[in-house]
């Protein structure tokens, strides 16, 4: 069994060029001012040509109007739009209907509480992603390096793929595959040397990591 790997909030054509080089299977760009690992276009659509054909490029987006997704797709052509924010169903829908890209949607996590929108997400959505719910203090819904209970998803009967985010580093990647049974895994401030700045080496020591987790899911 494959296990993606998606390394979140790339901002540099060095650290890119790292995460490429050790094999992520997706490659995430944040479209957020609030976020500290934020890009703006221009930088987008460097990063984007560097990325091209070597990895799935996502574009993260927090409640982002028609307009503002526009400039995204037509800039750093992503191959999939993440949407992090409160979007409705109605909204991925029209989202869809309009970009014509697969959607990967988030759906933050506290409680069991919590999964009960996951029903109708999933029936827009191409894939669905975990991640810790922000506290209600926080600026931003992702990235704070928050872990969910990941028992929450022990018994979850989802057909559709989902990855798993919050909190993720090289020491706990495993044990979050094995209570998940995770088909992906999405990090971000777990692979930083503070908020927003990549660090080469923890980046590497992930996806190697992820690498052997996939190899223990096959035994």
């Amino acid at each position: 069994m494959s296990l993606l790997v998606k390394i979140c909030g790339l901002s540099t054509r060095e650290t890119l060029d790292v995460a490429l080089g050790a094999g992520a299977d997706m490659v995430g760009f944040v479209f957020f001012p609030p976020s500290p690992r934020h890009v703006s276009l221009e930088t987008a659509r460097e990063l984007g040509k560097q990325a091209k054909g070597r990895s799935v490029k996502v574009a993260l987006t927090v409640d982002a109007d028609d307009a503002t997704l526009e400039n995204i797709v037509e800039t750093l052509r992503p191959d999939m739009l993440q949407l992090h924010g409160k979007e409705t169903t109605a909204r991925l829908r029209d989202i869809k209907q309009k970009f014509g890209l697969p959607l990967m949607k988030a759906l933050p996590v506290e409680t069991a509480a919590d999964l009960a929108p996951l029903a109708g997400y999933a029936a827009v959505a191409d894939r669905i992603l975990f991640d810790a719910r922000a506290p209600k203090e926080a600026t931003r819904p992702g990235g704070l390096g928050a872990v969910f209970d990941w028992h929450l998803l022990e018994k979850l009967d989802l057909e559709l793929p989902f990855m798993v985010s919050g909190g993720l580093n090289a020491s706990n990647i495993a044990e979050a595959v094995r209570v998940t049974r995770t088909g992906g895994v999405d990090v971000s401030s777990g692979v930083e040397r503070s908020p927003g700045v990549k660090d080469p080496d923890m980046i590497r020591d992930f996806i190697r990591a992820a690498r052997a987790t996939e190899e223990l899911m096959v035994r």
